[in-house]
């Protein structure tokens, strides 16, 4: 059932953002007086599920709609709507086109007023822009619209009490447990996420408070964001260790642990906080392999606790996905509320959304190194990032983050991609030279054989991810 959900939300969000990318197309495509000869939702390969030709159109301007020919061949009557049954994106057939859509027999026919590679190159451009337009307005607006709806809550930066978690490598950086930080360069951190660690990355001194003294520490150049995100996390924030509650029949229960129980250490090795546990039991998994035996395996989830306020250790067997079966107290940070009205939410959703978008933008850098290639994931590690369970915030903050991520995978210079048709329209507008269509048509290829490896090479990921490789 799980996985229904996670794939049902994958279809409604991408099926709603092909839609309106294809839309942006099509409407400047109508705009500039193009022959649209389809418009369709997924990919009608050998068939569809539905299609119908816009002959209310023709009958509302008085012109009767003209039907197929004997040979399958039909003169214009109108753009052709439908819905593919492969749910693999979609597209918008205009006449004239240089893309997978148009063959080499339509070049050698004349050009035609109507057709998109007789207009003007700014108005290429915009009609190929039109597209990406749309996912980013979708995007501004759809975060907008949560900001309006739910408001915003948060955490204050300075209301994390505990202050912050480090790794091993953020400690030979210069910073300690307990640090609370407070910003980076020019940036304050309104409140924590993990979107904070993209501007270490990319920033130069971080700023700290430390027992109450400010503090400035100089990052070191070349902070990877991918090595940031790697657990243990460079940086989150301090969750103190203590039982809330124990699960019914658990290691936990088992051994006796009950509400207000803090675990001091585990295996001998001290423990001062709920991420020096969690970390010490993922340790543990990490030693079990395909060549490991049951018996290895209870060896390994055999472990000794010591309490606080307790002299004796205990004993416990942990489960087999090596945890103890409890709740970790949660810590009472005081939650700020901020409530939008509906035209101060467009601004704030804007800037939220430039955000997003900026910093989308500055992490496909990684794309172009080994551990950024191999985190390329497809449809499974798309629709993993939907919950298990229907959130309607969740859902419309990932369809955004989709939209915006759409839109500027959409602006990478691929020739099958807008962002290919972009750049030609630009060469041609800079130098007044305009590739020819033979070329066009071959770098469409080129580019439907790059997108097709990529495709292919993500979705193996996937599949390599879910066998543990």
């Amino acid at each position: 059932m799980d996985i229904l959900i996670k794939a049902l939300q994958l279809v409604c969000a991408l099926g709603l953002l092909v839609f309106l990318h294809e839309g942006g197309h099509f409407l400047f495509a109508k705009l500039f007086r193009c022959r649209v000869e389809k418009f369709y939702l997924f990919f009608d390969i050998k068939g569809h599920l539905i299609s119908t030709y816009d002959t209310w159109l023709r009958r509302l301007f008085g012109k009767k709609p003209v039907p197929r020919k004997a040979d399958g061949s039909y003169e214009y009557a109108g753009t052709e709507y439908g819905i593919g049954w492969l749910p693999l994106g979609g597209y918008v057939a205009i006449s004239g086109m240089i893309d997978e859509n148009l063959s080499t027999n339509d070049l050698s026919a004349p050009p035609q007023p109507w057709e998109f590679r007789t207009k003007p190159a700014w108005q290429r451009l915009l009609i190929m822009l039109g597209g990406i337009l749309m996912n980013f307005i979708t995007a501004f607006v759809i975060y907008s619209m949560l900001l309006f709806a739910w408001g915003k809550q948060y955490v204050a930066t300075e209301d994390i009490d505990y202050g912050m978690k480090f790794s091993a490598a953020a400690k030979a950086d210069g910073f300690v447990d307990g640090d609370l930080l407070l910003g980076v360069d020019d940036t304050h951190f309104v409140s924590w996420s993990a979107a904070n660690l993209r501007d270490l990355a990319n920033g130069h001194t971080a700023h700290i408070l430390r027992n109450g003294d400010s503090l400035d520490i100089t990052l070191p150049a070349g902070l990877s964001l991918l090595d940031m995100l790697e657990e243990p996390l460079y940086a989150t924030p301090l969750l103190p260790l203590a039982i809330d509650s124990v699960l019914p029949g658990s290691p936990a229960e088992e051994v006796g642990l009950r509400k207000g129980d803090i675990i001091t250490a585990i295996n001998g090795q001290e423990v001062s906080d709920f991420q020096d546990l969690y970390y010490a039991l993922l340790a543990l998994s990490e030693q079990v392999d395909e060549l490991s035996t049951h018996a290895d395996s209870v060896k390994l989830r055999t472990v000794t606790l010591a309490l606080q306020g307790d002299s004796a250790t205990r004993t416990a067997l942990l489960s087999p996905d090596f945890t103890l079966g409890f709740a970790n107290a949660a810590p009472n940070y005081r939650v700020t509320t901020r409530t939008y009205g509906f035209f101060e939410s467009f601004p704030a959703g804007i800037a939220y959304g430039w955000k997003t978008l900026t910093g989308y933008v500055s992490d496909l850098k990684y794309l172009f190194t080994k551990k950024g290639a191999r985190s390329v994931g497809g449809f499974i590690a798309i629709g993993n990032i939907f919950p298990s369970t229907w959130d309607w915030y969740a859902f419309w903050s990932l369809t955004a983050w989709l939209s915006a991520a759409l839109g500027v995978m959409n602006l990478l210079p691929i020739p099958a991609l807008d962002g290919g048709h972009v750049i030609f329209a630009l060469y041609e507008i800079i130098t007044r030279r305009k590739p020819s269509d033979k070329f066009l048509l071959r770098a469409q290829y080129v580019g439907m054989f790059l997108l097709i490896a990529l495709l292919i090479y993500a979705n193996l990921n996937d599949i390599l991810r879910l066998f543990g490789i």
